[in-house]
Protein backbone atom coordinates (compact mmCIF):
# COMPACT_ATOMS: atom_id res chain seq x y z
CA UNK A 1 0.00 0.00 0.00
CA UNK A 2 1.53 3.31 -0.84
CA UNK A 3 -0.92 6.58 -0.35
CA UNK A 4 -1.22 10.59 0.14
CA UNK A 5 -3.58 12.37 1.91
CA UNK A 6 -4.27 15.38 3.20
CA UNK A 7 -3.69 15.91 6.99
CA UNK A 8 -7.21 17.38 7.65
CA UNK A 9 -8.75 14.53 5.94
CA UNK A 10 -7.12 12.01 8.56
CA UNK A 11 -7.01 13.85 11.27
CA UNK A 12 -10.86 14.11 10.99
CA UNK A 13 -11.44 10.43 10.21
CA UNK A 14 -8.41 9.04 12.84
CA UNK A 15 -10.34 11.42 15.95
CA UNK A 16 -13.72 9.42 15.33
CA UNK A 17 -12.16 6.16 16.70
CA UNK A 18 -10.45 7.13 19.45
CA UNK A 19 -13.09 6.34 21.95
CA UNK A 20 -13.60 3.07 20.07
CA UNK A 21 -10.29 1.58 20.41
CA UNK A 22 -8.99 -0.01 24.03
CA UNK A 23 -5.60 1.50 24.64
CA UNK A 24 -5.98 -1.76 27.31
CA UNK A 25 -7.12 -4.57 25.34
CA UNK A 26 -6.10 -8.32 25.90
CA UNK A 27 -6.30 -8.39 22.18
CA UNK A 28 -3.66 -6.33 20.60
CA UNK A 29 -4.97 -5.82 17.18
CA UNK A 30 -8.20 -4.41 18.73
CA UNK A 31 -5.94 -1.28 19.55
CA UNK A 32 -4.96 -0.77 15.75
CA UNK A 33 -7.22 0.86 12.92
CA UNK A 34 -7.43 -1.15 9.38
CA UNK A 35 -6.89 1.05 6.63
CA UNK A 36 -8.03 -0.13 3.23
CA UNK A 37 -7.08 1.97 0.01
CA UNK A 38 -8.65 1.74 -3.03
CA UNK A 39 -10.75 3.41 -5.79
CA UNK A 40 -9.40 7.00 -5.01
CA UNK A 41 -10.51 6.50 -0.69
CA UNK A 42 -9.07 4.93 1.89
CA UNK A 43 -11.37 3.30 4.20
CA UNK A 44 -11.01 2.86 7.96
CA UNK A 45 -12.22 0.12 10.72
CA UNK A 46 -11.38 0.15 13.87
CA UNK A 47 -13.83 -2.00 16.88
CA UNK A 48 -13.97 -3.05 20.16
CA UNK A 49 -16.05 -5.98 19.31
CA UNK A 50 -19.00 -4.07 20.82
CA UNK A 51 -18.89 -1.06 18.61
CA UNK A 52 -16.80 -0.48 15.55
CA UNK A 53 -17.19 2.61 12.88
CA UNK A 54 -16.25 2.07 9.41
CA UNK A 55 -15.20 5.41 7.44
CA UNK A 56 -13.51 7.29 4.50
CA UNK A 57 -11.72 9.86 3.08
CA UNK A 58 -10.53 10.77 -0.20
CA UNK A 59 -6.51 10.08 -1.03
CA UNK A 60 -3.98 9.58 -4.01
CA UNK A 61 -3.40 6.23 -4.29
CA UNK A 62 -0.07 5.19 -5.79
CA UNK A 63 -0.66 1.08 -4.53
CA UNK A 64 -3.70 -0.33 -3.27
CA UNK A 65 -3.90 -2.36 -0.46
CA UNK A 66 -4.93 -2.65 2.72
CA UNK A 67 -2.52 -2.47 6.68
CA UNK A 68 -3.17 -1.90 10.66
CA UNK A 69 -1.64 0.92 12.12
CA UNK A 70 -2.08 1.56 15.91
CA UNK A 71 -4.97 4.19 16.15
CA UNK A 72 -3.78 6.43 18.90
CA UNK A 73 -0.16 6.25 17.81
CA UNK A 74 -1.09 7.15 14.19
CA UNK A 75 -3.70 9.86 15.64
CA UNK A 76 -0.86 11.65 17.89
CA UNK A 77 1.11 11.64 14.73
CA UNK A 78 -0.91 13.44 12.50
CA UNK A 79 -2.04 15.73 15.43
CA UNK A 80 1.62 16.85 15.47
CA UNK A 81 2.12 17.70 11.61
CA UNK A 82 1.98 20.73 9.86
CA UNK A 83 -0.92 20.82 7.88
CA UNK A 84 0.27 19.00 4.51
CA UNK A 85 0.03 15.94 2.13
CA UNK A 86 1.05 13.11 4.53
CA UNK A 87 2.43 10.08 2.81
CA UNK A 88 1.29 6.40 4.37
CA UNK A 89 3.49 3.34 2.06
CA UNK A 90 4.62 -0.16 3.16
CA UNK A 91 7.63 -1.80 3.11
CA UNK A 92 9.42 -4.92 4.82
CA UNK A 93 10.60 -2.94 7.62
CA UNK A 94 7.10 -1.99 8.50
CA UNK A 95 4.89 1.19 7.75
CA UNK A 96 6.19 4.53 6.68
CA UNK A 97 4.50 7.88 8.07
CA UNK A 98 6.12 10.68 6.33
CA UNK A 99 5.31 14.64 5.74
CA UNK A 100 7.07 17.35 4.78
CA UNK A 101 10.84 16.93 6.93
CA UNK A 102 9.26 14.04 9.03
CA UNK A 103 9.88 10.59 8.52
CA UNK A 104 8.60 7.94 10.69
CA UNK A 105 8.22 3.95 10.20
CA UNK A 106 5.84 2.94 12.50
CA UNK A 107 5.32 -1.63 13.44
CA UNK A 108 2.24 -3.29 11.78
CA UNK A 109 0.14 -6.24 12.95
CA UNK A 110 -1.14 -8.57 10.45
CA UNK A 111 -4.81 -7.69 8.83
CA UNK A 112 -5.57 -11.04 8.91
CA UNK A 113 -5.86 -10.88 12.56
CA UNK A 114 -8.40 -8.22 12.06
CA UNK A 115 -11.98 -9.42 12.96
CA UNK A 116 -14.76 -9.53 10.95
CA UNK A 117 -17.76 -7.57 11.02
CA UNK A 118 -21.25 -7.48 10.16
CA UNK A 119 -22.22 -5.52 6.69
CA UNK A 120 -25.75 -4.67 7.67
CA UNK A 121 -28.13 -4.33 4.48
CA UNK A 122 -29.91 -7.61 4.82
CA UNK A 123 -32.86 -5.88 6.76
CA UNK A 124 -34.97 -2.85 5.88
CA UNK A 125 -33.70 0.29 7.23
CA UNK A 126 -35.48 3.36 8.63
CA UNK A 127 -34.73 7.01 8.38
CA UNK A 128 -34.28 9.08 11.50
CA UNK A 129 -33.81 12.77 12.30
CA UNK A 130 -30.13 12.96 13.38
CA UNK A 131 -30.78 16.31 15.11
CA UNK A 132 -33.37 14.60 17.35
CA UNK A 133 -31.16 11.05 17.43
CA UNK A 134 -28.57 13.93 19.13
CA UNK A 135 -31.03 15.57 21.28
CA UNK A 136 -32.07 11.61 22.83
CA UNK A 137 -28.67 10.86 22.86
CA UNK A 138 -28.02 13.77 24.94
CA UNK A 139 -30.78 14.01 27.43
CA UNK A 140 -30.57 9.79 28.69
CA UNK A 141 -27.10 8.88 28.14
CA UNK A 142 -26.23 10.16 31.65
CA UNK A 143 -28.72 8.20 33.68
CA UNK A 144 -27.13 4.72 32.30
CA UNK A 145 -25.42 3.01 35.40
CA UNK A 146 -21.98 2.28 34.40
CA UNK A 147 -20.69 -0.86 36.51
CA UNK A 148 -24.76 -2.56 37.26
CA UNK A 149 -24.56 -6.13 37.73
CA UNK A 150 -27.72 -6.04 35.78
CA UNK A 151 -26.16 -5.52 32.42
CA UNK A 152 -29.15 -4.68 30.50
CA UNK A 153 -29.04 -1.39 32.34
CA UNK A 154 -25.71 -0.90 31.39
CA UNK A 155 -27.34 0.84 27.95
CA UNK A 156 -30.49 2.92 26.98
CA UNK A 157 -33.78 1.42 25.31
CA UNK A 158 -34.49 2.55 21.99
CA UNK A 159 -37.92 1.85 20.82
CA UNK A 160 -39.08 3.37 17.22
CA UNK A 161 -42.41 3.20 16.16
CA UNK A 162 -44.17 4.66 12.66
CA UNK A 163 -44.92 8.15 14.16
CA UNK A 164 -42.61 8.69 16.96
CA UNK A 165 -39.10 7.35 18.66
CA UNK A 166 -38.38 7.24 22.31
CA UNK A 167 -34.75 6.48 24.20
CA UNK A 168 -34.67 5.95 27.85
CA UNK A 169 -32.06 4.96 30.45
CA UNK A 170 -32.07 3.95 34.09
CA UNK A 171 -30.05 3.85 36.91
CA UNK A 172 -32.51 2.39 39.63
CA UNK A 173 -32.33 5.66 41.13
CA UNK A 174 -33.75 7.93 38.12
CA UNK A 175 -35.40 7.57 34.74
CA UNK A 176 -34.85 9.52 31.81
CA UNK A 177 -37.42 9.64 29.32
CA UNK A 178 -37.71 11.33 25.52
CA UNK A 179 -39.78 10.89 22.89
CA UNK A 180 -39.64 12.89 19.57
CA UNK A 181 -42.19 12.96 16.42
CA UNK A 182 -41.57 11.51 13.07
CA UNK A 183 -42.45 12.84 9.70
CA UNK A 184 -45.14 10.81 7.94
CA UNK A 185 -45.11 7.61 9.62
CA UNK A 186 -47.82 5.56 10.86
CA UNK A 187 -49.22 4.91 13.89
CA UNK A 188 -49.99 1.57 13.33
CA UNK A 189 -46.72 0.25 12.66
CA UNK A 190 -44.84 -2.29 14.79
CA UNK A 191 -42.59 -1.11 17.86
CA UNK A 192 -38.44 -1.99 17.30
CA UNK A 193 -36.75 -1.78 20.63
CA UNK A 194 -33.14 -2.71 21.08
CA UNK A 195 -30.89 -1.96 23.85
CA UNK A 196 -27.84 0.01 22.88
CA UNK A 197 -24.69 0.18 24.84
CA UNK A 198 -23.42 3.28 26.56
CA UNK A 199 -20.37 3.71 25.06
CA UNK A 200 -22.46 3.43 21.17
CA UNK A 201 -25.05 5.97 22.52
CA UNK A 202 -21.57 8.11 22.93
CA UNK A 203 -20.11 7.80 19.96
CA UNK A 204 -23.21 8.28 17.64
CA UNK A 205 -23.57 11.42 20.09
CA UNK A 206 -20.26 12.36 18.21
CA UNK A 207 -21.25 11.90 14.85
CA UNK A 208 -24.43 13.25 14.98
CA UNK A 209 -22.23 17.03 14.51
CA UNK A 210 -24.54 18.33 11.63
CA UNK A 211 -27.69 19.63 12.33
CA UNK A 212 -29.88 18.49 8.87
CA UNK A 213 -27.96 14.75 8.87
CA UNK A 214 -30.76 11.93 8.55
CA UNK A 215 -29.50 8.87 9.97
CA UNK A 216 -30.41 5.49 8.11
CA UNK A 217 -31.01 2.76 10.75
CA UNK A 218 -31.19 -1.09 10.68
CA UNK A 219 -31.96 -3.79 13.30
CA UNK A 220 -29.95 -6.96 12.64
CA UNK A 221 -30.82 -9.85 14.35
CA UNK A 222 -27.29 -9.17 17.14
CA UNK A 223 -26.12 -5.82 15.61
CA UNK A 224 -27.53 -2.11 15.15
CA UNK A 225 -26.28 -0.19 12.19
CA UNK A 226 -26.45 3.53 11.77
CA UNK A 227 -25.27 5.15 8.46
CA UNK A 228 -24.22 8.58 9.34
CA UNK A 229 -23.07 10.26 5.97
CA UNK A 230 -20.18 7.83 5.09
CA UNK A 231 -19.71 6.68 8.00
CA UNK A 232 -21.40 3.39 9.96
CA UNK A 233 -21.90 2.93 13.30
CA UNK A 234 -21.92 -0.74 14.02
CA UNK A 235 -22.89 -1.92 17.58
CA UNK A 236 -23.87 -5.20 19.23
CA UNK A 237 -26.93 -4.99 21.11
CA UNK A 238 -27.41 -5.86 24.71
CA UNK A 239 -29.40 -8.83 25.01
CA UNK A 240 -31.57 -8.89 27.67
CA UNK A 241 -35.02 -7.06 28.80
CA UNK A 242 -35.09 -3.51 29.94
CA UNK A 243 -37.36 -2.66 32.70
CA UNK A 244 -41.16 -1.85 32.33
CA UNK A 245 -40.61 1.89 32.55
CA UNK A 246 -43.98 3.18 32.12
CA UNK A 247 -44.60 1.57 35.76
CA UNK A 248 -42.16 3.58 36.90
CA UNK A 249 -43.37 7.09 35.81
CA UNK A 250 -46.04 9.01 38.41
CA UNK A 251 -49.41 9.13 37.49
CA UNK A 252 -50.84 10.89 40.34
CA UNK A 253 -48.27 13.59 42.01
CA UNK A 254 -50.44 16.51 42.17
CA UNK A 255 -48.36 18.91 43.55
CA UNK A 256 -46.99 21.20 41.14
CA UNK A 257 -43.91 23.70 41.07
CA UNK A 258 -42.12 25.92 38.57
CA UNK A 259 -39.10 27.03 38.51
CA UNK A 260 -36.68 29.50 36.65
CA UNK A 261 -34.09 26.87 35.57
CA UNK A 262 -30.99 29.12 35.92
CA UNK A 263 -32.05 29.90 39.35
CA UNK A 264 -32.51 26.60 40.35
CA UNK A 265 -29.09 25.48 38.89
CA UNK A 266 -27.28 28.44 40.37
CA UNK A 267 -28.53 27.49 44.04
CA UNK A 268 -28.71 23.69 43.83
CA UNK A 269 -24.45 23.85 42.76
CA UNK A 270 -24.00 26.46 45.80
CA UNK A 271 -26.12 24.86 47.96
CA UNK A 272 -24.57 21.33 47.42
CA UNK A 273 -21.14 22.56 47.65
CA UNK A 274 -21.80 21.84 51.34
CA UNK A 275 -23.87 18.63 51.36
CA UNK A 276 -22.66 15.33 52.39
CA UNK A 277 -19.79 14.15 49.89
CA UNK A 278 -20.59 10.63 49.69
CA UNK A 279 -24.61 11.24 49.39
CA UNK A 280 -24.59 15.22 47.83
CA UNK A 281 -27.84 14.88 49.75
CA UNK A 282 -30.16 18.25 49.12
CA UNK A 283 -33.33 18.84 50.68
CA UNK A 284 -36.20 20.83 49.01
CA UNK A 285 -38.20 22.62 51.82
CA UNK A 286 -41.60 23.65 50.03
CA UNK A 287 -43.74 26.25 51.29
CA UNK A 288 -46.36 28.77 50.37
CA UNK A 289 -44.76 31.06 48.16
CA UNK A 290 -41.09 29.49 48.66
CA UNK A 291 -38.68 26.88 48.17
CA UNK A 292 -35.67 26.66 50.76
CA UNK A 293 -33.14 24.66 48.96
CA UNK A 294 -30.94 23.39 51.90
CA UNK A 295 -27.83 21.01 52.68
CA UNK A 296 -26.21 20.30 56.28
CA UNK A 297 -22.90 17.99 56.81
CA UNK A 298 -21.60 17.38 60.07
CA UNK A 299 -17.86 18.12 58.82
CA UNK A 300 -18.53 20.98 56.56
CA UNK A 301 -21.33 22.43 58.02
CA UNK A 302 -24.71 23.49 56.31
CA UNK A 303 -26.20 26.34 53.29
CA UNK A 304 -29.43 27.23 52.33
CA UNK A 305 -30.99 29.23 49.43
CA UNK A 306 -34.93 30.92 49.10
CA UNK A 307 -36.56 30.41 45.92
CA UNK A 308 -39.63 32.42 45.05
CA UNK A 309 -42.35 29.84 43.53
CA UNK A 310 -46.11 30.08 42.55
CA UNK A 311 -46.75 27.34 45.30
CA UNK A 312 -49.76 27.41 47.71
CA UNK A 313 -50.10 23.62 48.41
CA UNK A 314 -49.02 22.21 51.78
CA UNK A 315 -46.04 22.04 53.26
CA UNK A 316 -43.74 19.23 52.16
CA UNK A 317 -39.73 18.24 52.40
CA UNK A 318 -38.25 15.74 50.31
CA UNK A 319 -34.49 15.12 49.87
CA UNK A 320 -32.76 14.67 46.29
CA UNK A 321 -29.12 13.87 44.97
CA UNK A 322 -28.16 16.92 44.43
CA UNK A 323 -26.33 15.73 41.22
CA UNK A 324 -29.48 14.00 39.54
CA UNK A 325 -30.93 17.34 40.07
CA UNK A 326 -27.93 19.04 38.32
CA UNK A 327 -27.65 16.25 35.51
CA UNK A 328 -31.24 17.24 34.19
CA UNK A 329 -31.11 20.80 34.19
CA UNK A 330 -27.91 20.88 32.18
CA UNK A 331 -29.29 18.96 29.43
CA UNK A 332 -32.74 21.11 29.12
CA UNK A 333 -33.03 24.45 27.48
CA UNK A 334 -36.45 25.92 28.30
CA UNK A 335 -36.60 28.71 30.84
CA UNK A 336 -38.60 27.10 33.00
CA UNK A 337 -38.76 23.89 34.54
CA UNK A 338 -41.62 22.39 36.40
CA UNK A 339 -41.19 19.73 39.49
CA UNK A 340 -44.03 17.32 40.03
CA UNK A 341 -44.23 15.34 43.57
CA UNK A 342 -46.95 13.85 45.90
CA UNK A 343 -44.98 13.41 48.69
CA UNK A 344 -41.61 12.94 50.74
CA UNK A 345 -41.27 9.39 49.50
CA UNK A 346 -42.57 8.84 46.25
CA UNK A 347 -40.97 9.20 42.92
CA UNK A 348 -40.78 13.07 41.91
CA UNK A 349 -40.85 13.82 37.91
CA UNK A 350 -38.68 17.03 36.63
CA UNK A 351 -39.82 17.97 33.01
CA UNK A 352 -38.81 21.19 31.09
CA UNK A 353 -41.74 23.63 30.72
CA UNK A 354 -43.13 23.86 26.71
CA UNK A 355 -40.16 22.32 25.39
CA UNK A 356 -40.33 22.06 21.49
CA UNK A 357 -40.50 18.78 19.55
CA UNK A 358 -39.92 16.48 21.96
CA UNK A 359 -41.22 15.01 24.99
CA UNK A 360 -39.28 14.75 28.47
CA UNK A 361 -39.47 13.09 31.35
CA UNK A 362 -37.11 12.80 34.13
CA UNK A 363 -37.96 10.74 37.25
CA UNK A 364 -36.08 10.75 40.43
CA UNK A 365 -36.25 9.08 43.75
CA UNK A 366 -36.35 10.95 46.98
CA UNK A 367 -33.47 10.22 49.29
CA UNK A 368 -33.95 8.85 52.79
CA UNK A 369 -31.86 11.11 55.49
Amino acid sequence: MDIVVRKNDLLRELQLFQGIVERKNTIPILANVLLDAKDGKVHFLATDLEVALRSQCNATITKPGSLTLPAKKLYEIVKSLPDTDIRIAEDKNGVKVAADRFDSRMQTLPKEDFPALPEGGITPTSALSGASLKEMVAKTQFAITGEDTRYFLNGAQFVLRGDSMSLVATDGHRLALVTVKREGGDASDTEIKAILPKKTLGELGRLLTEADTTVAYERGENHLFFDVGERKLISRMIDGQFPAYERVIPKGNDKHIEFERERLTAAVKRVALLSNERSRAVKFQIEAGKVDVMSSSPELGEAHETLPVDYSGPSLQICFNAQYVLDFLSVVSTDVVALELKDEVSQAVMTPVSAEGYEYTYVIMPMRV
